[in-house]
């Protein structure tokens, strides 16, 4: 006799969350890192583990030239599983403290470097 198999709980967190499943914030920072599409994002305010829209962060875009350079074809603001570098990027975010500034670099719609600023200790 076989057992069915087991059942996957999403409070245990095998489940990749979906993006509808953010708050409003990690949202808005997620369809950013889309529409941005390559380039980074500086001076992004972590305050509440929350990404922080005022002061607005900088943006810049990385254009490749004599390549097409747009976002992802799927809508940013449609729902979708994360990718595990995003899942990353939350548990970093997750971990910092109030007032900490961080800038992303983006490739291909998704984060792939995280640069945390650190106050020196005088």
């Amino acid at each position: 006799m076989t057992r069915p198999p087991p059942v996957r709980s999403r409070i245990a967190g095998n489940d990749p969350p979906r993006k509808a499943s953010l708050p409003p914030p990690r949202q808005r920072l997620v369809e950013l890192m889309q529409e941005i599409h390559f380039g980074r994002i500086e001076r992004l305010l972590i305050r509440d583990h929350q990404p922080q829209w005022q002061p607005a962060p900088r943006i810049l875009r990385d254009v490749a030239l004599g390549k097409e350079s747009r976002p992802r074809r799927r809508g940013a603001r449609g729902d979708f599983q994360l990718k595990g570098t995003v899942r990353d990027l939350l548990r970093h975010l997750d971990r910092l403290s109030d007032g900490t500034m961080i800038t992303l670099i983006i490739q291909d719609g998704l984060p792939v470097r995280l640069i945390i600023e650190e106050p020196i200790e005088a």
